[in-house]
């Protein structure tokens, strides 16, 4: 035996109480992460459910064809990558500016208050959310009124019958719901920041403004990385619940996403084929975009981030 498999085996015989611990969870990964990918054989058959696991009819490529021939797929694929990019991109900039903010005020009281009113949305469940935005968005809403009485509108808008409006309804559902949250890894990013950093800072005359632009920003550039890396993965997650919750035939055609279009194929006309066509779509385009966005923060100054 080599010396490098001697040296590989003897390591792990010295950590073998946490190869134990670790094996449950190897286990669990293996059994529901990588066991179900045998599924994905659907998306090359003429699935029949009758016909059982090796009954099936094998068809190539016949189904992932039909989809991108389908009209329907590439609206449904236009709606998840702009609902994303706004989540994305709101997201990522009020987060970051509520953290900056958050580090700046000097009232613990007020600061454990804003802190604690902006992450409880996260536990509220989404069918809650959707209700709340409903309520909000009707006729006589709080949101209609706010904008009469402004003199912004001259009348009542049906805000969910709006269909260009249907996108930015959503960012800004997901921005209002998940904010606090998200703030909370940028506040411990920048709690780590040396605060001899500051002093310096001070001496040399710096403002606030000037200490998050040249301290602040740069110390949490790895964390803003990393987590922009991960984001980047689920480009093409934008959501089921929200829009399975306020979509409706009115802004069905903005409010369709990747996820919705797998349900309404895979359970609503039994197609379990070409579900599981878009469904592989989805998956190799969200790892494709996470290597390249790992290669690309590489390049920019952060080596390896993930």
């Amino acid at each position: 035996m080599s010396r490098a498999k001697k040296s590989i085996w003897s390591k792990a015989a010295g950590q073998k109480q946490l190869i134990m611990m670790a094996l449950p969870i190897i286990l669990y990964v293996v059994l529901f992460t990588y066991v179900p990918l045998w599924g994905w054989s659907i998306a090359f058959q003429n699935f029949k459910p009758q016909k059982g696991l090796f009954g099936q009819e094998w068809v190539g490529f016949k189904w992932f064809s039909m989809l991108f021939s389908d009209d329907a797929f590439f609206q449904v694929m236009r709606n998840t990558l702009a609902m994303s990019i706004i989540n994305l991109v709101l997201g990522f900039t009020t987060s970051i500016g509520l953290a900056l903010l958050l580090n700046e005020v000097r009232t613990i009281f007020l600061k454990r208050f804003v802190q604690t009113v902006s992450y409880l949305p996260h536990f509220l469940s989404m069918v809650i959310v959707a209700g709340l935005v409903q309520n909000m968005l009707a006729s006589d809403g709080v949101f209609n009124l706010i904008l009469l009485k402004a003199g912004f509108i001259n009348e009542p808008v049906q805000w969910l019958g709006k269909p260009e409006a249907f996108w930015w309804i959503a960012g800004f559902t997901n921005v209002w719901k998940e904010l606090g949250w998200t703030t909370i890894i940028y506040l411990a990013a920048i709690s780590s920041i040396d605060p001899h950093l500051y002093e310096a800072a001070d001496i040399d005359g710096c403002g606030r403004f000037q200490k998050m632009r040249h301290i602040t920003l740069p110390s949490i550039k790895p964390t803003i990385v990393i987590l922009l890396i991960i984001s980047i993965g689920y480009i093409l997650e934008s959501g089921f619940e929200i829009q399975y919750l306020l979509g409706n035939g009115m802004n069905q055609e903005y409010s369709q996403s990747i996820d919705i279009y797998v349900v309404n194929y895979g359970l609503g006309l039994n197609n379990y084929s070409l579900a599981t066509a878009a469904g592989i779509f989805k998956s190799v385009v969200s790892v494709t975009l996470l290597f390249g966005a790992n290669m690309i923060a590489k390049k920019f100054g952060e080596d390896k981030p993930l």
